[in-house]
């Protein structure tokens, strides 16, 4: 009797070192990058637009867009188009908006932060492929273009790989 418990024991502990680990929530970081929509050009001296009606839709799209994920956190640039950009989904999510100023970011100390959630980072055209880039450790991306307010980039980090997808998402 003894040996067939000792048996027991042996096979369970073979077996469960042999199943594949499962990915665990806090080993996995998930950033979803946007650049602003379309912002009011009738003033080439205004530094700091609004957005247009279409622009304001296409913040609403957004929000429509990421009705089904969990956001811990949601950052923006200290700009009207990128916090008008942000806000319908901040308001969906009942979270509020970070400033984030991607030039006097320290990548790997937000790393660190945002181990283990899921981001929305709402930027520009150069500073939303830059982020990305960064997040991959790697140059795949280069700037919007400047008439291009659709693109969502999503950087998937794990303790294993780093992985990047880019989507077109249209206004509808």
């Amino acid at each position: 009797m003894k040996k067939i418990i000792l048996i027991i024991l042996v096979a369970l502990f073979v077996f469960q070192s042999c199943t594949p680990k499962m990915e665990k929530k806090e080993d996995l970081s998930t950033y979803y990058l946007i650049r602003h929509a379309e912002k009011d050009r009738s003033d080439k001296t205004n530094r700091n637009p609004d957005l247009t009606e279409e622009g304001l839709q296409r913040a609403e799209n957004w929000a429509r867009h990421f009705k089904d994920i969990t956001f811990d956190v949601i950052y923006s640039t200290d700009t009207n188009r990128t916090k008008q950009t942000a806000a319908p989904t901040a308001k969906t999510k009942n979270l509020a908006l970070q400033f984030y100023d991607p030039s006097k970011m320290d990548m790997e100390e937000f790393m660190i932060q945002t181990k283990g959630k899921t981001i929305l980072i709402v930027g520009h055209s150069n500073t939303t492929p830059m982020l990305t880039n960064k997040l991959l450790g790697e140059d795949k991306y280069e700037d919007i273009a400047d008439n291009n307010n659709s693109n969502l980039y999503i950087v998937t980090i794990s303790k294993d790989s780093r992985n990047a997808k880019l989507s077109v998402v249209t206004s509808s």
